[in-house]
């Protein structure tokens, strides 16, 4: 299911000046510029991709993006990149990519666990043997979701200067892994506050590590930030590398 603010033209024209280039898109862009060929999942509005072909990658790059607002984006961005319309139930790749990426926190929305087994299937198939499969979720034990409040305004400006306003709110009671908010933009350009609603799942390395074990992938290194630090309770991320085997 697509988050109605990333298939909504309007909102998905903001997404990158609501999420400005970070410490996370440099860890991504350092592992695409040593890959040949990257399958971005959730690529989004192509920013990674399209930034790694301007600094020199010729090797193959393909994003894939359920909502088609986000890659209207990533198109004007990037003519010579491979955009894919679909998920990674829609789209079967066979041993293609040397690197698979899940950038963003998009991993967090593979919440079912049946939606997730089938999802890190696709990752395994579509990995060369020896390919990696490199992704971060939020640390559940740092609890970023209570820092989710309405008083925390998140402000960037649509393309003709008009200001716009985001805000979160967690919904209560958070069952069990999940987490379910609401996010709220306002600005002069919208008829009424638009309101989206979204559910994450919160794993902790010892869950993605029976998930990614059952997938055939091996974990290679784990950090706990951008800067390649160690996984701790106080960590904000769980940044995982993983690797198909050869069978």
């Amino acid at each position: 299911m697509v988050d109605a603010s990333f298939g909504d033209l309007e909102l998905a024209a903001l997404y990158d000046g609501l999420n400005p280039w970070g410490p996370d898109d440099d860890f991504y862009l350092e592992l695409v510029r040593g890959a040949g060929a990257v399958l971005d999942v959730g690529c989004g509005t192509g920013r990674l991709l399209a930034r790694a072909r301007e600094t020199g990658h010729r090797g193959r790059l393909t994003g894939l993006d359920p909502a088609a607002a986000m890659l209207v984006q990533a198109r004007r961005r990037a003519v010579d990149v491979e955009w894919v319309l679909g998920d990674l139930d829609s789209t079967r790749r066979r041993e293609e990519f040397d690197l698979v990426v899940m950038t963003g926190h998009a991993f967090q929305e593979l919440v079912a666990d049946e939606t997730l087994r089938r999802a890190l299937a696709a990752v395994r198939a579509a990995l060369v043997p020896g390919g990696r499969f490199v992704f971060e979720t939020r640390n559940p034990a740092a609890r970023a979701w209570e820092r989710w409040t309405p008083d925390r305004i998140h402000r960037t400006t649509a393309a003709d200067g008009t200001p716009v306003r985001l805000r979160h709110e967690v919904l209560h009671p958070v069952v069990g892994d999940r987490v379910t908010f609401t996010g709220t933009f306002e600005s002069p350009l919208l008829p009424r506050p638009r309101v989206t609603r979204n559910t994450l799942r919160f794993l902790g390395a010892d869950g993605l590590d029976r998930f990614l074990a059952e997938a055939g992938l091996t974990v290679r290194r784990r950090y706990g930030d951008w800067r390649r630090g160690p996984l701790t309770p106080a960590s904000p991320e769980i940044i995982t590398v993983a690797e198909r085997g050869g069978g």
